[in-house]
Formats: C-alpha cells, sequence, structure tokens
C-alpha cells in the first residue's frame, strides 16, 4: 500500500515533542507532517518512509529553527473593560491588595467598567489582548468570567470570549467565575447572590453553551470553603468540570475541596499545605502557577514547588492576564518568570505551558507533538527549547498554525 500524501511537511527543525522520555522530547534534524488539521508523521528526517516530494504536497525546510506544540494558557481573565493602573500606584505607594479591595477598589472595580461595557466595547478592548497572546505562540486560551456578577453581564463576557476564538481561530475554553468578588448590591446579603449564583446564572449560562468549566475564589476577601462546595455541587449536578482559585492569600484547604471534586486544576497555590499536594496527586488535578500575579503584587510566599515534585503533582503555567493583578500578556514570560521566580527548570516551564497546561484544561488532543494531535504549532526564531525562557521579552514567533493552517499574528 502506498503511502498517502499529507498535505504539508515541515523538515530540517529542532522538534520539542514534549512526549517520550529525552529531555523535551527532543528530535534533532526532525521533520513533521500535517495533514487535515492533525500531525500525521513526526520522526528525523533520516527515518521518512519515502522522498519527502512523494509524501506531501508541500515541503518547506525551515532550515534548523525549533518548533514546539502551540502554547496554552490556561488561566485569563482576558474580558474586561477598563484597567486598573491607578491601583498599581496604589500599591507602589504603600497600599496592600487586601485594603484596595476592601475600600472598594479591586474586582469590584472592573465590574463596575465591565457591566456598563455593550458586548462591542467588551470585544474591541478584548481582543487586541487576545491577539497578543497569539502573536506570542498561543494557540489554545482559557477565558473567565467574573467581572459581571449578574446574569446579562456574565453572559457578555463569555459571549465575547466566545467570539474572540471564532474570529481569531484559536480554541478558546470559558471558566464560569460567578464567585469572584461579591457585587456592590448584595454587600449584606452573602447567601442570596450564592444562591443566585448557583440556582439562576449558571443553569441559564450552562443551558446558553457559554461554560466549559467552573471556577471560584477562596479565600479570606473572597468566599468561603462552604460557598465553594455549594458551587461545585451545582456544577457537579450540571456535569461540568471545576477549577478553583485556591490558597493564594491563605490557606483555606481549598486545593484539598477541588480535589475532592476531581478538579482541573487548583491555580495560584503560594499557601498550599502538603496535605492540599496529596489530595490534589490523588485526584490528578494540576497546579497551575501564576507568576505573573507573584510579581505585581511583589509576593514573597513562594509556591511549594519542591513538595509539588515530591508528589509528583503535574505543574502548568498561566499568564493569569488581568487588568488588576497580572497585566502580562506574553506566556512566554510567563514561563520565564517561572524559572527566574520559583526556581523551575526551562523544560518545566515549557511543559507548564504545553502538555501539563492542557491537562488543566481537560484537552487531551494537544500539548505534545505526537500522530494524531490537533496540529497546532509554532515555529520559533530560536535553536534549542530553554531560549524561550532566557529571552526576555522580544519577538521568537517566527509562524503559527492553528490545526494545520499557517495564521498571521499581526494585530
Amino acid at each position: 500500500m502506498s503511502t498517502p500524501r499529507w498535505d504539508r511537511l515541515l523538515m530540517n527543525a529542532s522538534l520539542a515533542s514534549f512526549a517520550g522520555d529525552v529531555p523535551y522530547g527532543l528530535i534533532e534534524r526532525g521533520a513533521i507532517a500535517l495533514h487535515h488539521g492533525r500531525i500525521a508523521w513526526i520522526g528525523r528526517v533520516d527515518a521518512l518512509p519515502d522522498a519527502p516530494n512523494a509524501l506531501a504536497s508541500i515541503v518547506e525546510s525551515v532550515d534548523g529553527a525549533l518548533i514546539t506544540p502551540g502554547l496554552i494558557d490556561c488561566h485569563t481573565h482576558l474580558v474586561f473593560a477598563g484597567d486598573r493602573a491607578h491601583e498599581f500606584d496604589l500599591r507602589l505607594n504603600g497600599a496592600s491588595y487586601e485594603e484596595i479591595a476592601r475600600a472598594g477598589g479591586g474586582i469590584v472595580s472592573s465590574v463596575g467598567a465591565t457591566r456598563s461595557a455593550s458586548e462591542d466595547q467588551l470585544y474591541a478592548q478584548s481582543l487586541p489582548r487576545a491577539q497578543a497572546l497569539l502573536a506570542d505562540g498561543v494557540t489554545t486560551l482559557e477565558i473567565k468570567s467574573g467581572y459581571g456578577l449578574n446574569l446579562e453581564s456574565e453572559r457578555r463576557m463569555l459571549r465575547v470570549a466566545r467570539r474572540l476564538g471564532r474570529e481569531l481561530g484559536i480554541t478558546v475554553r470559558t471558566s464560569f467565575l460567578g464567585l469572584h468578588a461579591l457585587p456592590p448590591e448584595y454587600t449584606h446579603r452573602r447567601d442570596d447572590y450564592v444562591t443566585l449564583v448557583c440556582e439562576e446564572i449558571l443553569p441559564a449560562l450552562a443551558a446558553e453553551k457559554l461554560v466549559d468549566a467552573v471556577d471560584a475564589f477562596c479565600e479570606t476577601i473572597g468566599f468561603s470553603h462552604a460557598e465553594t462546595r455549594r458551587l461545585f455541587e451545582r456544577a457537579k449536578a450540571l456535569g461540568l468540570p471545576v477549577k478553583l482559585h485556591a490558597e493564594q492569600l491563605s490557606d483555606m484547604d481549598g486545593a484539598a475541596l477541588v480535589a475532592e471534586y476531581g478538579g482541573l486544576s487548583a491555580d495560584h497555590l503560594e499557601h498550599l499545605s502538603e496535605s492540599g499536594i496529596r489530595a490534589m496527586a490523588a485526584a490528578g488535578t494540576v497546579a497551575v502557577l501564576l507568576p505573573g500575579a507573584f510579581y505585581a503584587l511583589r509576593e514573597t510566599k513562594l509556591p511549594p514547588i519542591e513538595l509539588l515534585r515530591k508528589h509528583s503533582v503535574p505543574m502548568a503555567i498561566a499568564t493569569d492576564c488581568n487588568p488588576g493583578t497580572s497585566p502580562l500578556l506574553s506566556l512566554r514570560l510567563a514561563a520565564g518568570m517561572g524559572c527566574t521566580l520559583f526556581r523551575l527548570t526551562p523544560e518545566e516551564a515549557l511543559r507548564g505551558v504545553t502538555v501539563n497546561a492542557a491537562r488543566a484544561l481537560g484537552l487531551a488532543d494537544r500539548g505534545t507533538l505526537a500522530v494524531g494531535q490537533r496540529a497546532d504549532l509554532v515555529v520559533w526564531n530560536a535553536r534549542q527549547p530553554a531560549e524561550l525562557c532566557y529571552w526576555i521579552g522580544g519577538d521568537l514567533v517566527r509562524q503559527v498554525w492553528l490545526a494545520g493552517e499557517a495564521v498571521s499574528t499581526a494585530d
């Protein structure tokens, strides 16, 4: 039987596949074949089953450039209106994040701006942020709601998130974050708001197919363990996976809670305990590290990296792109921060924005370069994987491929 012709064959590449046992899953002098939006073959050039021109309609040499899976940003708050640059100023003049939040700033400030924006205005403000991530090599993106805190505004945010995916051709996974902050109109009616979220807002948005997962902010300035459990029970009844902002400012035992529900991820984790790590390991819950927020808030409490390694908890890295605590528009820079601030190795950091990030979103068809995987990949102006963490800033992307199609990353 003759070998089927592939759509395209990229030759003479350094392939960081993140599959197999060698560091980075690296294949030197490699080739990768794309066919019908999937990876059809991968290996060394000298192992190709036939002459390149007999195998593929288009054969292209990348002249030794590095190719990786498309990057995956598994935790963002990318859809919002306005900014909070003034809070950055306040923090540098001595105010704490908690003080700003309790004085009416923080999340609630973004809620007011987002509620006031139309869907088109939200889209127009959010599109450049998504384009910046795409230009940095991101091909899959998670976007949370949580700056609306009522049905109409949460729906608008999630509709914009879906629209960004359609317009840019990237995969967008949405997370409903109704328990992000207490809206001003419910200041003295916490239980009523939690009931509204669980019994009205989430079911309505889930019925409209706008929700891929359910998230919450379990923290002293957020929502309690019991309130979060109520939300998770509702998500479970609706058949939706859960994830959690956990242990960022204190140990609320949130990691163990989300693990109890088989959660996709626990995110932030600076105050994570070993018991929480054990629970995550047993449940297969991914630890999502957010060095951008750690940097912007000038935190000093490091996530327990050695304990996460000890218990073999997979670690992902994300930008946490948001207007208040992580206005970060480069996932590659977040990976570099994971190395310099959290002492991850470059391989750990890059696995954190590929294979482990895919796992944090419950996606099994991407994050590695392997036969059958979705053909989302990036050709870099680099020769070795560590360069992606080594260079601080700069434009390293040569070409982005989405489901086997080359796309323009220009704004």
